[in-house]
């Protein structure tokens, strides 16, 4: 018998379920022993004929294995499948249970987040009923009050609004908005349980203004505001001027103390715009002594009126720059700008025009809009507006204009005249006493209404004369203030109004004049007219419906040709005074005419694309407010114009002509009647370059000296 080793992986796992191997080794190399027999043939006798059991018979080598029982493997491997079983199942049993627990608190969220999300909807439901229920239009309950005080004290503006939801609160400065980053420290602007304050720090005389305040929320808007005069003492005090009204300072006298050489090393040159465009006019320049701290100071002019910041123009200086910006261009920008470098050596300039055309119609055929718009003579419940009528050349002569108006913090736009004024200028009536206003214009002609002009500064509806009333005067060195008015006595029904006068004529209206009754009496007084025509007997109550605060009133609707006499009545809660003294004899009529054409037309060369047109001033001149200039190409008969805004001398550089082109120059003048005839064409002259008178030599120079005579030499003119 044969030695059979096992091998390791046998010995160390022992794979009973290959030990028919080793039988068959065991049994099969044995000469005497059994005959090979296959495994499952002896598991089924086995099984199928149980009988007793017969022990293995032990190898006689040395590390035989035992053979294995058939029912013995039959039931390990039972019972392995039976364990392996009751695993799968346990562990089936534990990922059930797993899967019911992750069900159920599933199942307990949903529920949870479904009671959440049904009370979060009740809850919104009634919210929003309840705030449908507490949503208003802000409402002003205190409103602002005016202030007079000294220059350099403080002033602070106070008012209370209830709204919801709760009012968004902005302020503005005779119409621009107030922005505390724009000027640090000058201004704080507080908003407390709905209390709403703006203070003005160390205010100047700058600060004299219409300050407002509009509170907006979804659902309506609604503004107050209130005049702050900031006054100065006695000797340095400067001419009172009505709040809201353009103010016209003069420029500082203080110089740098420094000398400094300015070169200008990048210059604007002539420029072409269109109304709504933007431009910059920049110079570079090269500024010696190049000091941080200490540098001259830059001076923007049109037409020699010093420029000011404004909401359609930023000045910029610094960094060997200067500009001059516009975001927002209308004919108002046009004119000659001159920059001005001021310092103790002097000053340095340079100057171009700035051309700006209209922009397209929005009817074609319309004029273009009007220009210049400015107030004047503002009162508590009237001002006079006035502006500059549009060049017209192809289109149809402007008929007249509309005039509208609009409470600054809003933007509704009110006409307030039915039908077209011929005359640039008209008497704004039915305004609120203490409120701000702006203005805008625009032309109509028989093809239709043109854009409406650059809005107005903003203008306050009060009485200068009211206001000097209740201000005074610092004089030194007694501190009492000095009224500007009579005293107002102890009488309770006002007496008649005195100078009753016409102040203004015109076809359409007749502006009166007074002055208040004095005594006055402690009330508020008002004011009614009354006319009559001459030889009639009878008087009609101008203002029966609406009472005159303000001792100056416009009267329309007036027949044409006949003479009429006017009265004033004053009133306060007490009575009706008497009438005041009958004024003369008035008749509506236009006491200007419009001007008569310019005299002689002469265009002469001045560069290769410009030429000099110069003319004789009209005959007639009254109150003029400057020329249009007119050209077209020779024999055409298409005319155009050259200047947009009426110029107010008798001589023009018009540019932009095309070089060898020949042209015709024509020249109309205006004032607020409207333009008169064209003048006379002039000669036809082609467009070149004039001859010039030539430079100074330069660079003279000591060539020879034999001391009886000297021979120079120098370059020739550049």
């Amino acid at each position: 018998m044969s030695l059979v080793t096992v091998p390791f992986y046998q010995k160390r796992h022992k794979h009973f379920d290959q030990s028919y191997l080793q039988i068959q080794r065991s049994e099969g190399s044995s000469p005497g022993g059994p005959a090979w027999v296959p495994l499952e043939e002896r598991l089924g006798t086995a099984c199928a004929a149980p009988g007793p059991s017969v022990p293995p018979r032990p190898s006689a080598a040395l590390g035989t294995a035992w053979p294995l029982h058939p029912c013995r493997y039959q039931s390990l491997v039972a019972s392995y499948g039976e364990a392996k079983r009751e695993r799968f199942l346990r562990e089936l049993a534990e990922m059930e249970e797993n899967v019911h627990l992750a069900r159920s608190q599933a199942q307990d969220k949903l529920d949870k987040y479904a009671i959440q999300e049904m009370v979060e909807d009740k809850l919104a439901g009634d919210r929003h009923s309840y705030l449908e229920r507490m949503r208003r239009a802000p409402e002003i309950l205190v409103r602002l009050r005016s202030h007079t005080v000294w220059e350099r004290m403080s002033v602070k503006l106070c008012f209370t609004v209830q709204g919801f939801p709760t009012p968004v609160v902005q302020w503005y400065k005779d119409g621009s908005l107030i922005c505390q980053a724009g000027e640090p420290g000058k201004y704080r602007i507080e908003s407390k349980y709905g209390v709403h304050t703006l203070e003005i720090n160390r205010a100047n005389f700058d600060d004299t203004a219409t300050y407002s305040a509009v509170a907006t929320n979804g659902y309506g808007q609604v503004s107050t505001n209130a005049a702050v005069v900031v006054r100065r003492f006695h000797g340095d005090e400067e001419p009172f001027r009505s709040v809201g009204l353009p103010i016209g300072l003069p420029p500082s006298s203080v110089l740098p103390y420094m000398h400094f050489d300015v070169q200008f090393l990048e210059k604007f040159g002539v420029t072409f715009r269109r109304e709504g465009e933007t431009v910059t006019l920049k110079c570079t320049l090269l500024v010696t002594p190049e000091l941080k701290r200490v540098q001259p100071r830059a001076e923007w002019y049109r037409d020699d009126v010093l420029v000011k910041e404004s909401r359609w123009a930023k000045m910029f200086f610094g960094e060997g720059q200067a500009s001059l910006s516009f975001s927002h261009l209308n004919k108002d920008d046009e004119g000659l700008y001159t920059l001005r470098i001021v310092s103790r050596g002097g000053v340095s300039e340079h100057s171009a025009f700035l051309f700006v055309r209209d922009a397209d119609p929005l009817v074609t055929g319309a004029p273009g809009a009007p220009m210049d718009l400015q107030c004047h003579d503002a009162n508590r419940d009237y001002v006079i507006v006035t502006w500059k009528p549009p060049n017209t050349t192809t289109e149809s002569p402007v008929i007249g204009y509309f005039i509208d108006r609009c409470e600054v913090g809003t933007d509704n736009w009110v006409q307030c005249n039915d039908a077209p004024v011929k005359i640039c200028k008209y008497p704004v009536t039915g305004l609120f006493e203490g409120r701000s206003y702006v203005f805008r214009v625009r032309a109509v002609n028989s093809a239709g209404i043109s854009r409406p002009s650059r809005v107005s500064e903003a203008v306050a509806a009060l009485d200068p004369v009211d206001l000097r009333r209740l201000q005074g005067s610092w004089e030194p060195p007694g501190p009492a203030l000095t009224e500007c008015t009579a005293p107002a006595g102890d009488v309770q029904v006002p007496g008649p109004p005195t100078n009753v006068h016409v102040s203004e004529i015109s076809r359409t209206y007749v502006v009166l004049s007074w002055d208040p009754p004095a005594p006055r009496g402690k009330e508020p007084l008002m004011y009614f007219i009354e006319k009559s025509v001459v030889g009639s007997g009878s008087w009609q109550r101008v203002n029966a419906q609406t009472a005159v605060r303000s001792p100056r009133y416009a009267v329309f609707d007036l027949a044409e040709g006949k003479p009429y006499v006017f009265r004033v009545l004053s009133a306060n809660k007490h009575g009706l005074s008497e009438p005041s003294e009958i004024t003369a004899p008035i008749q509506a009529q236009d006491t200007i005419a419009v001007p008569s054409a310019p005299g002689r037309v002469l265009a002469s060369r001045n560069t290769r694309t410009s030429v000099v047109v110069q003319w004789d001033r009209p005959k007639h001149e009254e109150d003029l407010l400057g020329y249009y200039v007119d050209c077209c190409v020779a024999g055409s008969n298409a005319w155009e114009p050259c200047n947009h805004k009426p110029i107010g001398y008798n001589r023009f550089v018009v540019h932009g002509l095309t070089t060898g082109e020949q042209y015709v120059f024509r020249v109309k003048a205006v004032n607020a009647m409207g333009m008169s005839e064209n003048s006379q064409e002039s000669d036809v002259i082609k467009v070149q370059a004039a001859l010039t008178v030539p430079s100074h030599p330069y660079g003279v120079t000591l060539l020879n000296c034999d001391g009886h005579s000297m021979t120079l030499g120098w370059k020739v003119p550049r």
